[in-house]
């Protein structure tokens, strides 16, 4: 059975991501998987990495819990809005805090290599827009995609990492949110099937 978690960056628990998240989880248990969640909105921690590399801040409780499951997962499914053509801040602090050396990656020893502690994992991203996909890959280079696809998961071993585009959000009808939520179901049954 597939191990899936999926992690919902948006702060919002009435956002048009958390019914995106909803429709993947239900498809993909049904087809299957087994199925964690991890809701960044929810949980108790300072999203501020306050000194860097150069002094550890111990983890909070829902922090330990999360990289647990983030570790227990074989597939890791991020879902968030592009605020300001990135992650919300509170996304990025939950990666700040987490994705640290030691954990999803080691820097070699006078070395500029480094090892990938996040290797055999793959990745999906569902992201949501005020304005098509293309336009936001054409016009700005997709900067939240390569962030969390090449700079954080796939810098960690994690890949490959799909990535689904929804927008436009802000003028959709409810029947293109409906179309839209029939697409994540279909990928969270493709994406159990695959394990």
């Amino acid at each position: 059975m597939r191990k899936i978690v999926v992690i919902n960056g948006h702060p919002n628990p009435d956002s048009f991501n958390r019914g995106l998240a909803d429709a993947y989880m239900q498809a993909a248990s049904s087809s299957g998987a087994i199925v964690k969640e991890i809701r960044i909105a929810e949980l108790d921690f300072n999203p501020n990495l306050q000194f860097g590399y150069q002094r550890r801040m111990e983890w909070e409780s829902d922090l330990v819990e999360s990289w647990e499951k983030i570790k227990w997962a074989d597939h890791l499914v991020w879902v968030h809005p592009v605020w300001w053509g990135g992650l919300p801040a509170l996304t990025k602090g939950f990666i700040d805090r987490l994705f640290l050396p030691g954990y999803a990656f080691k820097y070699r020893k006078d070395s500029v290599f480094w090892d990938k502690l996040l290797s055999g994992k793959t990745a999906r991203i569902l992201t949501s827009l005020d304005q098509p996909g293309w336009y936001y890959w054409l016009m700005y280079g997709r900067p939240s995609i390569n962030q969390l696809k090449k700079s954080t998961l796939e810098f960690s071993g994690v890949k490959p990492v799909k990535v689904s585009t929804f927008g436009v959000i802000r003028n959709s009808t409810s029947n293109q949110r409906s179309k839209w939520m029939e697409e994540a179901k279909a990928l969270g049954k493709k994406d159990a099937l695959k394990g």
